[in-house]
């Protein structure tokens, strides 16, 4: 499953990011493969925001379709 295919509320860890040029960009946002996150918010054709400790972030859909996530 990817992240852009998330629901509000699951919490998730992230198993892979397809290609380099996403990972440096999650890598910027504290997201890394093995992290673990929670949906706070699906935006309707827009981003998908994230929830990792006390940081919340949004992150668009064409990013979050190239990261693979798993339902914890």
């Amino acid at each position: 499953m990817t992240l852009d295919r998330i629901k509000r509320g699951q919490v998730f860890k992230i198993i892979s990011i397809s290609d380099e040029l996403t990972r440096v960009q999650a890598i910027r946002f504290g997201f890394t493969e093995g992290s673990t996150a929670t949906c706070a918010e699906t935006v309707p054709a827009g981003p998908v925001v994230l929830r990792k400790d006390r940081q919340e972030i949004a992150i668009g859909r064409g990013l979050a379709g190239k990261i693979t996530v798993a339902l914890q």
